[in-house]
């Protein structure tokens, strides 16, 4: 319908059942009964116009507070992102001070002073408790869901080390102290006083250190030396001559425009350089391609001097630089630690879902799982110094911003205490579930989904990926993000699956263990995989091998071959 239309309708001035007041209908529909079509204007036909009108409807949302995305912010979080967190939360809130006992956190201690409250203390303790997280069940938030994916339930990590690893198995507590690294300068600290050492001259001083910020995290020059040279206004040749020298400080191979340089620095350095050496690094396309009877012929030596030639290139380091970095070294610290129980107080039918959680302990059959104390936040509601501002004369004002603090101090240590007795319940879950792996190892990791551990706790998957995310356990086996076991199942020929980390570990093994007159191919490891109860295709085996960075078997008998 368009407007100053009319609208058509037959003689009997039948209207559309679906005509309302205020109803405005942009379709033009005839109505002829027969005798004529009469037109007449919808305004003055129906008696109504266009115009506003407020309809009331009801409906259900879900509806992410501010609180709770706090809460879901706090448990994807480590110990280390929540202690800085909460140092942030400490200035900002006069009415939370840290705890420094080593009992539980308890939310609302006692007053440091005797006396009446005032009525504003009231209305904000009952305000407060419309924010607080029951007792009665985990935080178990599911529309966090409606924002961050689970992820992949069969996700799993490399097989390379996890910070530091150990494979003793004694009941000592995990000392976290012993992880530490002590502080070392970066590289570039490195590099500035070996320039201060090696040149005297102030002009020369200034072109080393602008050669040092031009380092990228390779350790190679960003900018040609040319364009270098031209803004600093220097001769390229004096330029070209630091460099050189600087090539040789520690570690050899820095300065360097491309691979070629870098080997042939740290080889010189080493005293591993020759006219062989250089014929060799003149054709790296060979080696790549693997083809050591061309190379062979082109350096003029035999198979075992090539063999040692190339040992020699793989003790060079292609990125020198990349084992530095410009800030403190980062080190992985356990959130949650793992330790065998007394064998006088284990019980095989302990069930981790109801251990002593107030003391943030949980058991998971032999093991007593617990939240690192030397990481693990505490913090506590400073009713003392509320009871202080509660004597004081305040405006609305102030009274309005002691009540919202006293809330966010109320929901963050309930936030907190959540946190702890899940990320126990989920580790303590996890532990029960892998307990194979800590008596045997890799090999006897089992199959485990977000799903199984998720029915287990009677959490959501969302949560359970949250609480597994960026947290690591100290096990007897070494230092490993609780994400690690999660893997995908593979089936076996009677039924049994296994995990596919295992099998990886699997296949590993029986490379290794190879000999150099049969080694074995993709189809050779599916058959042996087999007997094993296995069942698994080629094409997987030849994903998981290369995964494992491990050259084919054409490419493996050469190697060994030039080794014999």
């Amino acid at each position: 319908m368009w407007h100053g239309d009319i609208f058509a309708a037959p003689n009997a001035n039948l209207r559309p059942s679906s005509w309302q007041p205020g109803h405005f209908c942009d379709i033009l529909i005839p109505f002829c009964s027969g005798k004529g079509i009469r037109r007449m204007a919808l305004g003055s036909a129906y008696g109504t116009g266009i115009g506003p009108r407020l309809d009331l409807r009801q409906s259900q949302s879900l509806v992410m507070t501010p609180q709770l995305r706090q809460a879901i912010k706090l448990l994807q979080f480590n110990n280390m992102e929540v202690a800085a967190f909460i140092e942030e939360e400490l200035e900002r809130n006069p009415l939370l001070e840290r705890d420094e006992s080593t009992e539980l956190i308890q939310e609302r201690p006692a007053p440091d002073q005797t006396g009446p409250e005032p009525d504003f203390l009231d209305s904000a303790e009952a305000a407060s408790s419309d924010l607080m997280i029951s007792d009665a069940g985990p935080l178990d938030v599911d529309p966090g869901s409606l924002y961050d994916e689970p992820g992949e339930t069969a996700s799993f990590l490399s097989s390379q080390p996890t910070g530091n690893r150990t494979n003793s198995f004694d009941n000592s507590p995990f000392d976290v102290i012993s992880q530490r690294l002590e502080y070392r300068p970066s590289l570039r600290e490195q590099l500035a006083e070996q320039l201060r050492l090696c040149f005297a001259s102030p002009q020369d001083r200034l072109i080393g250190a602008h050669l040092i910020a031009q380092l990228d995290a390779a350790g190679r020059l960003s900018m040609p030396p040319a364009a270098i040279a031209r803004a600093l206004n220097c001769p390229l040749p004096h330029l070209e001559s630091i460099r050189t020298a600087m090539r040789y400080f520690d570690p050899p191979g820095l300065f360097c425009l491309d691979l070629k340089e870098c080997l042939t620095t740290q080889l010189q350095a080493f005293n591993r350089y020759d006219p062989a050496m250089a014929i060799l690094l003149e054709h790296l396309d060979l080696l790549a391609q693997r083809n050591h009877r061309r190379l062979m012929s082109l350096c003029g030596v035999d198979a075992e001097d090539l063999a040692g030639m190339i040992d020699d290139i793989k003790r060079c380091n292609p990125k020198p630089g990349a084992g530095f970095d410009s800030d403190l070294p980062q080190t992985i610290i356990p959130d949650v630690l793992m330790s065998r129980r007394p064998a006088t107080a284990r019980d095989e039918d302990d069930d981790p879902l109801s251990s002593p959680l107030l003391l943030d302990v949980a058991i998971a059959g032999e093991w007593l799982i617990e939240l690192n104390p030397e990481t693990m936040p505490r913090v506590l509601v400073n009713m003392g110094g509320l009871t202080r501002f509660a004597r004081r004369s305040m405006s609305r004002d102030d009274r309005s911003f002691i009540k919202e603090k006293l809330n966010t101090a109320h929901w963050l240590v309930k936030s907190l205490q959540q946190r702890s007795q899940t990320i126990l319940r989920v580790s303590a879950e996890i532990v029960r579930q892998q307990q194979a792996f800590f008596r045997h190892g890799v090999s006897h990791l089992k199959p485990l989904i977000l799903r199984d551990i998720a029915e287990a706790v009677d959490m959501h998957e969302s949560t359970i990926s949250r609480v597994t995310a960026n947290k690591y356990i100290a096990t007897p086996r070494g230092t490993l993000e609780l994400k690690y076991f999660f893997t995908t199942a593979i089936s076996g020929a009677d039924g049994e699956n296994f995990s596919a980390e295992a099998i990886r570990h699997r296949i590993r093994t029986l490379i290794d263990q190879e000999p150099a007159s049969d080694v074995l191919s993709d189809d050779a490891l599916v058959t042996h995989l087999k007997q094993e109860g296995i069942d698994i295709a080629r094409r997987t085996v030849a994903k998981y091998r290369e995964a494992l960075r491990i050259p084919s078997s054409v490419q493996r008998k050469r190697e060994k071959a030039i080794l014999a």
